[in-house]
């Protein structure tokens, strides 16, 4: 069902010219995804707490079903606390495969309704409506093309749901998406952004995070209203130049930055020639840290963010290999590529020497939506086990949640595995709820469908 915010009253115009129409921003948020394309995959889970990301000491949970948060399960929790709050709770370390896939049907999707498509992450999008296929420029035209994008959405995922945000700007609508999730489609009328914003918390808007909602408390703001009262030059004082004017800003719903589709950048990177063969693991990786730094700070100075992390190595007898990694969300942060960076090269046996060595991120994005202000200093490790939990499971020989097949019995799923026994349910998306089995991890019949088994 679709919610419309608007005035109590409309305003007549006096006008003797046509008014031109809005412009309409739409944000499309896919509910819990990693979860619910588990859910979907895995029928013995659906209706039931799943947590997806690291699953071991240190891990960090990346999303967490409906049914988990009720239990006070989010996002870049620790798993260890997540294990506290909802033991009962299936947690597995995810597939990027079968998110990448699902991902890419929703944003075919979205570029047939209009070729001005912004990806975010592989779970959301902004659309400019401009160039959609709009009888005309109302808000029952745009709440209409709403609902029926919920529905495709349903349709090319498999049953998977997305909430709706629909506005006059990337600010307004990403906030709107949120307001009804899950499954939600939210309409702000025009004029009405700052009755909407006004009553909310002051991290509603996007990068506020606990440290400058603290700095701002200590001030007496806590609401979006609150901060209308402070100065623009006040809020310079108390969060720094670049946070106090883009805060003041975004506070009043000002925000006309457009939908950008593609970026005349591709990559961004970085590569290092050597006179000597480096055989030294630790002197490799103190390389790598300091390509990734320059590579960061080349983000951040174009105000780009990257999803695609790749390293280059040419080895001692001049074979070149490359290896890379997709994040889910995109980011700018040197220490998350370094991580990812480390992470990759150790894929490559360098113990005969490296005479060359390359850091570089691509699928570049418009970074300031997700993080404006940057005042979080969130664990490197941490940060790379939240958005690519399939990293963890490449260290292991069988991880939770891992597709693998059996010769006799069949696709299914990895339950669990340990002191030298891997369980698995057998079932699939179409199958419905299947039994489960114990084998011997070297067990030649059973292997990975996808990625390596080590």
């Amino acid at each position: 069902m679709a919610t419309v915010r608007s005035e109590p009253t409309m305003r007549p115009t006096t006008s003797l010219t046509p008014p031109r129409g809005p412009r309409w921003i739409l944000h499309v948020d896919l509910d819990a995804f990693f979860a619910s394309v588990e859910q979907r995959d895995k029928p013995s889970l659906r209706g039931k707490p799943v947590v997806v990301g690291g699953v071991g000491g240190r891990g960090v949970v990346a999303t967490a079903s409906y049914e988990a948060r009720v239990h006070g399960v989010h996002s870049a929790m620790p798993t260890a606390e997540a294990r506290r709050r909802c033991p009962h709770a299936a947690f597995l370390t995810g597939r990027f495969h079968a998110y990448g896939e699902t991902s890419g049907r929703v944003m075919e999707l979205l570029r047939s309704i209009t070729p001005l498509v912004e990806p975010l992450s592989m779970d959301e999008a902004f659309l400019d409506l401009a160039a959609a296929d709009l009888p005309d420029p109302s808000v029952a035209s745009v709440t209409a093309l709403g609902l029926r994008l919920k529905e495709q959405v349903h349709e090319v995922t498999g049953g998977l749901t997305g909430s709706v945000g629909i506005a006059t700007s990337k600010l307004v609508a990403k906030i709107a998406s949120d307001l009804d999730k899950p499954d939600g489609l939210v309409v702000v009328e025009p004029g009405t952004e700052l009755d909407l914003l006004r009553p909310m918390h002051v991290s509603v808007i996007p990068g506020v995070g606990p440290a400058t909602s603290e700095r701002l408390r200590r001030i007496g703001v806590h609401t979006v209203e609150e901060l209308h009262r402070i100065s623009e030059d006040e809020l310079v004082r108390v969060v720094g130049q670049a946070h106090g004017r883009g805060l003041y800003r975004l506070s009043r719903a000002d925000d006309d930055r457009a939908v950008v589709p593609e970026r005349e950048t591709k990559s961004i990177s970085i590569e290092d020639t050597y006179e000597t063969d480096h055989v030294d693991k630790r002197l490799l990786e103190g390389l790598l840290d300091r390509q990734a730094t320059k590579v960061a700070e080349r983000l951040r100075s174009a105000k780009m963010s990257g999803r695609t992390v790749t390293v280059k190595i040419r080895l001692h007898d001049f074979s070149t290999h490359t290896r890379s990694a997709t994040l889910p969300a995109p980011t700018d942060d040197g220490r998350v590529v370094s991580r990812l960076a480390r992470t990759l090269i150790d894929e490559v046996d360098t113990s005969g020497g490296v005479r060359l060595l390359g850091v570089g991120v691509s699928g570049l994005a418009d970074w300031i939506q997700d993080d404006l202000f940057a005042d979080e200093e969130p664990d490197a490790e941490e940060a790379v086990e939240a958005v690519l939990p399939e990293l963890a499971a490449t260290r292991t020989t069988y991880a939770p949640g891992m597709d693998v097949v059996h010769e006799a019995h069949g696709q299914g799923w990895v339950w669990g595995s340990g002191r030298g026994v891997v369980t698995v349910r057998f079932e699939t998306a179409e199958t419905g709820p299947g039994k489960v089995l114990s084998f011997a991890i070297d067990d030649p019949a059973l292997s990975s469908l996808h990625g390596p088994r080590r």
